[in-house]
């Protein structure tokens, strides 16, 4: 189990690397599309194979797609990418330098190792999930589910041809 804790963890690392340092769009979101099949497999390790198979559908099958076909639509071409001037080049290495102290002073002060909790078997499973949301998070649930429906109703509305009254 720890082996393929870090060999998701690296292939992680390595595929969010690629979604930056890609120059073509295409291969920058096929590289998010494995970061996202990993980290999916991070949730199957930790026993949270709901959670996992929504993070499949929601973020690796909808949104990844609509992004590529958008990317495919724009036609954006290397072309097409301005250059970079040497003071735009100096501005990123210096808001990275600050952005790795920052995170590195935090980690320094932040880091407090405790003792690790009991943990339930049926902790990310369907019906854990399920029992939680029809209890002590129905409140909330409830108030995505209307969120959601205000959303749909309003797309709606936009895509109707003719006048929009409200």
């Amino acid at each position: 189990m720890l082996y393929l804790f870090y060999l998701f963890a690296v292939i992680s690392v390595l595929s969010a690397l690629m979604v930056v340092a890609a120059r073509s769009p295409v291969n920058s979101v096929i590289s998010l599309i494995v970061c996202f099949l990993s980290i999916a497999g991070h949730y199957i390790l930790l026993n949270a194979q709901f959670l996992a198979a929504v993070h499949i559908i929601v973020y690796t099958g909808a949104i990844m797609v609509l992004f590529l076909f958008v990317i495919m639509l724009l036609n954006l071409n290397k072309i097409t990418e301005p250059s970079k001037t040497l003071t735009t080049r100096i501005a990123a290495v210096t808001a990275g330098a600050l952005f790795l102290f920052t995170l590195l002073g935090a980690l320094r002060q932040g880091v407090q190792i405790t003792a690790a909790k009991e943990f339930d078997g049926s902790t990310g499973l369907v019906k854990s999930v399920g029992q939680s949301l029809f209890s002590e998070f129905l409140l909330p649930f409830e108030m995505s589910s209307v969120l959601f429906l205000s959303a749909m109703i309003g797309a709606v509305m936009l895509g109707q041809e003719g006048p929009h009254t409200a």
